[in-house]
């Protein structure tokens, strides 16, 4: 870098962009994982890697970030460091999977995410194992945040947090002989009201068709509405004035380039067309008071299922299609 009189050298912008990726590929980051630990997009991460100079000074930190070459602390909230927090972990626990393992996620993931903002009691994180239980909703087989009983899958006690990992049947002190990317979660949940999870597709766990070829229509709505209750199940256990807590909710999706929007879950359910998808992510997010989220759950719902589907060139999708599909989702009882 030339030097000036009496201030920092000028940026060199193609040689900063040499050294991120340079410690990435040191770091064994692949540019999703870098895109991901960033909360960038891959087209973003992509630009970024070709020397673009199109980026925001924002995005363009925050992918520097992840390598080092930035030490400040982070300017993005206090969720955004949990987050990414909870992804390093899991890609450490997956470092010496198989590359095709399922606890990989190969052919894509998505990721839910949740902060409860408002007046939340001090809990114990020894006591917390057992409210996790209790706020699990049990309206899925395999619902979200699951708390095992198996010893050798049990949620610990991690960094403060609450964390487990149903670690992947190739997992060599874990042997699991039924397992597929939809059944290796990893979550994060926080006695302050923060929660996270990580899970593959359960489309990529069929026999009848490839991974990574097809997107349910109706799996988002029973996924992102199953997280609101979650999230509400666990204010109405932990907030002093449960009802005014506002839930803001994230949804990553990741590895839908390629993939066919099609009512695979659920055929008799109504199909209304779709297409390939448009771009390999999409980041959603929306926020509702517990109150609403109990009495109105189809209100944060639809927006962030349309915004979903509209990547699979889907427009004006029905408040009565996600009603309906969260109506059969919470007529279901898996208690254990």
């Amino acid at each position: 870098m030339r030097q000036t009189a009496g201030g920092p050298g000028r940026l060199n912008w193609p040689e900063l962009v040499a050294e991120a990726i340079r410690r990435r590929k040191a770091e064994k980051l692949t540019q999703k994982e870098h895109a991901a630990l960033a909360s960038v997009s891959v087209p973003t991460m992509i630009a970024f890697d070709r020397g673009e100079r199109t980026l925001s000074l924002g995005k363009a930190m925050d992918i520097l970030r992840v390598v080092g070459l930035l030490e400040e602390a982070p300017a993005g909230s206090a969720q955004d460091a949990f987050v990414q927090e909870a992804f390093a972990r899991w890609r450490d626990l997956i470092k010496d999977l198989p590359k095709e393992s399922p606890g990989r996620f190969p052919a894509g993931w998505y990721r839910v995410d949740y902060a409860l903002e408002g007046d939340l009691a001090e809990l114990p994180l020894h006591e917390f194992t057992g409210v996790l239980r209790q706020a699990v909703v049990p309206h899925t087989a395999r619902p979200m945040f699951r708390v095992p009983r198996r010893p050798d899958l049990e949620a610990r006690e991690a960094d403060s947090v609450i964390e487990c990992w149903l670690a992947a049947g190739d997992k060599a002190e874990r042997r699991r002989p039924f397992f597929s990317a939809d059944t290796c979660d990893f979550w994060r949940v926080a006695p302050s009201g923060r929660a996270v999870i990580l899970r593959g597709y359960s489309e990529d766990a069929q026999e009848t068709f490839p991974p990574g070829t097809i997107f349910d229509t109706t799996l988002p709505i029973w996924r992102i509405g199953e997280a609101f209750l979650h999230a509400a199940r666990l204010a109405r256990l932990i907030a002093h004035h449960p009802g005014e807590i506002m839930v803001t909710l994230r949804v990553l999706y990741t590895g839908l380039q390629g993939r066919d929007l099609r009512a695979w879950a659920s055929p008799g359910a109504v199909f209304f067309g779709g297409a390939r998808s448009r771009s390999d992510e999409a980041m959603l997010e929306g926020s509702a008071t517990v109150s609403t989220i109990e009495t109105n759950l189809a209100g944060p719902v639809l927006p962030l299922v349309s915004s979903l589907l509209a990547r699979f060139g889907v427009t004006g999708t029905a408040s009565s299609f996600v009603e309906v599909e969260l109506a059969r989702m919470r007529q279901n009882n898996f208690r254990e």
